[in-house]
């Protein structure tokens, strides 16, 4: 009988000091949720380039207007796998400098333009 009686008391201590650790624990309030929306692209017209004047077989700018003109960031990138360029946009006018590196003319196969509002 002593031996039930201590086995019940050490299974109450044991489930005492457990339920002790599980109710101490402190979960702030979060928020989730879902959501979407729609992904519409951007028009590029009257693009133009400009050779550098000393050796024109070297790009130093790609010019083009964008439309929606609110866009904040504006890259561009001349060849598959090449460099990327950081443009400026006022207004839709956009402005690329390609002489960091130095873009030729010969490498530009393809004018690739990705922009963020």
């Amino acid at each position: 009988m002593l031996t039930i009686v201590s086995t019940v008391a050490v299974s109450l201590i044991f489930a005492t000091a457990a339920f002790a650790f599980a109710n101490t624990n402190t979960v702030p309030g979060s928020t989730a949720g879902s959501g979407s929306g729609a992904i519409s692209g951007y028009t590029i017209s009257a693009i133009a380039y400009t050779l550098d004047s000393t050796t024109p077989t070297n790009l130093d700018a790609v010019n083009f207007t964008i439309s929606p003109t609110a866009a904040s960031q504006v890259k561009i990138q001349l060849a598959s796998g090449g460099s990327w360029y950081t443009c400026t946009n006022s207004t839709g006018s956009v402005t690329c400098n390609t002489t960091s590196p130095q873009a030729t003319v010969a490498a530009a196969t393809n004018l690739t333009v990705v922009a963020t509002q």
